[in-house]
């Protein structure tokens, strides 16, 4: 196969993964780009960073100091987990809805609150 082809072929790829739920998606992480510097990135798309997938939740151009595991603001790790660990929220675009379930400090809480960026345990959450 050429290589011309074959980029055609990873682009179709990309393309596809790119509508498969996060069940799915975390079944087949290699589907997916890896995150890397001067990238434009768009809101839902998703990136391979160290073995782990991760998706864009606000527009940006990719630094080497913003990456995927150190700016929740700018990425979130897809998970499936019913109960993913509380990571604060730094605005609107990552806040919690309600009904957001999380552990915080050993603890199960649902969120009370949609736009919700407070503490659970300090207000906005129910524990459970």
């Amino acid at each position: 196969m050429k290589l011309k082809e074959a980029r055609a072929w990873r682009k179709k790829i990309e393309t596809a993964a790119s509508t498969q739920t996060d069940e799915v998606a975390l079944e087949s992480i290699d589907l997916y780009p890896p995150w890397k510097e001067d990238l434009s990135v768009g809101v839902g798309e998703r990136y391979r960073y160290w073995g782990q997938l991760y998706k864009v939740v606000q527009a940006h151009t990719t630094q080497a100091d913003w990456t995927p595991d150190k700016t929740p603001a700018l990425f979130v790790k897809v998970s499936v987990e019913e109960w993913p660990e509380w990571v604060q929220p730094t605005g609107a675009h990552d806040a919690y809805s309600i009904g957001d379930k999380v552990v915080h400090n050993g603890k199960h809480w649902e969120s009370a609150y949609d736009s919700n960026t407070w503490e659970p345990g300090v207000f906005g959450w129910n524990e459970l």
